[in-house]
């Protein structure tokens, strides 16, 4: 049996710019979703896409991860989660396309929505990256310099 080697800790950098931009593609579409001038059923409609689009990407995430590791993930269950991502895909661009909105507020709409499936599958991955790397190691202690003066006058 081999045994899998542990993947690279991400860069701090690289997981605080992950969760930022997460952040600010919600934030965007949100706030995007409580300007519109739509009724409360679109924006309702639009904000479940939303949820079903960041669900699902984590799961094709979690899944071809699992399978590059060799846990065991059925096909079903892989291709029902691709199909969802398609579907809210289809189902945002099909629902922008009729919504009553200026085209930059739908452009608006769909930048922030494919923003926030990309970065929640960083999120995601650098989570997963974090937890199977273990704790963060600790930092080396400064080696201790010898007093300048002391030295200089002996």
């Amino acid at each position: 049996m081999s045994q899998q080697p542990v993947p690279a800790r991400p860069t701090a950098a690289f997981v605080g710019a992950s969760w930022v931009a997460l952040a600010i593609a919600l934030i965007a579409y949100g706030v995007g979703l409580w300007n519109a001038e739509m009724d409360p059923a679109e924006k309702g409609f639009l904000g479940t896409l939303l949820l079903l689009g960041l669900f699902s990407a984590i799961a094709v995430q979690k899944s071809v991860r699992d399978r590059a590791e060799g846990v065991p993930v059925t096909s079903i269950f892989l291709g029902l989660s691709w199909a969802m991502v398609l579907t809210s895909l289809v189902l945002v661009s099909t629902a922008l396309v009729n919504a009553p909105l200026e085209l930059s507020e739908k452009g608006f709409f769909g930048l922030s929505f494919t923003m926030a499936l990309f970065s929640v599958v960083a999120v995601q991955k650098n989570v997963r990256d974090l937890a199977a790397a273990g704790p963060a190691p600790a930092a080396p202690k400064p080696a201790v310099e010898p007093d300048v003066k002391a030295t200089v006058w002996q």
